[in-house]
């Protein structure tokens, strides 16, 4: 079993891994911090996979964590973190405070939840509140409830179990496992599915995923 990390304490800085697939955003948390002493940031992952490998290797307290990797949505990444870094705290850090999935990234445990535009002071302060087991959100958002997700699939004409389909195909899951997941027939997944792909014009499951990621849905 893997040990629980250890917290930050007076005498060490927080540990910070950044997970975001853009290298600018990477560099820039880079520059942000390096003037606070308490804080180093002791690795940067483009993926979601890499993220957790990197968290088991690395320890670090807090995983800066955008809302979308190539490979996994953050709910996956925070579940995998949970089993594998069990004690890692999760800030989401993503450009879209309305966007839908940041409901579903803190149901899942995330610890808070910073714009991407944060001042400086801003993201130290959070990070060091997140660190010492304190929940953050952005104080230009409000808390992410149900409404923003109401809105986002109104705004796409999906319903949401339509929604609840698509979050799994982008997640990595076949429709076998979707159907044990969601407690539904293989078919009625593949119906599912086909709806969402006509309603968001998409020819397949990458073009759906595509197409509710533009809509602010994953």
């Amino acid at each position: 079993m893997t040990a629980p990390t250890a917290r930050p304490t007076s005498r060490r800085p927080v540990r910070i891994l950044v997970a975001d697939d853009h290298p600018v955003v990477c560099d820039g948390v880079r520059l942000l911090l390096r003037h606070d002493p308490r804080i180093t940031v002791v690795g940067s992952a483009q993926t979601g996979a890499e993220a957790v490998r990197q968290a088991v290797e690395l320890r670090p307290d807090v995983v800066l964590l955008d809302l979308r990797l190539p490979d996994m949505l953050a709910p996956e990444v925070i579940d995998r973190l949970r089993d594998e870094a069990p004690g890692v705290r999760v800030l989401l850090f993503t450009a879209y405070g309305d966007h839908a999935g940041v409901r579903t990234a803190l149901d899942h445990g995330a610890d808070g939840c910073l714009l991407k535009d944060a001042a400086t002071t801003d993201l130290t302060a959070a990070i060091h509140k997140v660190a010492a087991g304190t929940p953050v959100m952005d104080p230009r958002l409000s808390a992410p409830d149900d409404t923003d997700l109401h809105r986002h699939l109104q705004e796409a004409g999906i319903t949401r179990r339509e929604y609840d389909v698509l979050r799994l195909v982008a997640m990595g899951h076949t429709n076998p496992e979707i159907a044990e997941e969601l407690h539904l027939a293989r078919n009625t997944v593949k119906t599912y599915l086909q709806a969402a792909m006509h309603k968001l014009g998409a020819r397949n499951r990458v073009e759906a995923i595509a197409r509710a990621g533009e809509a602010r849905l994953l």
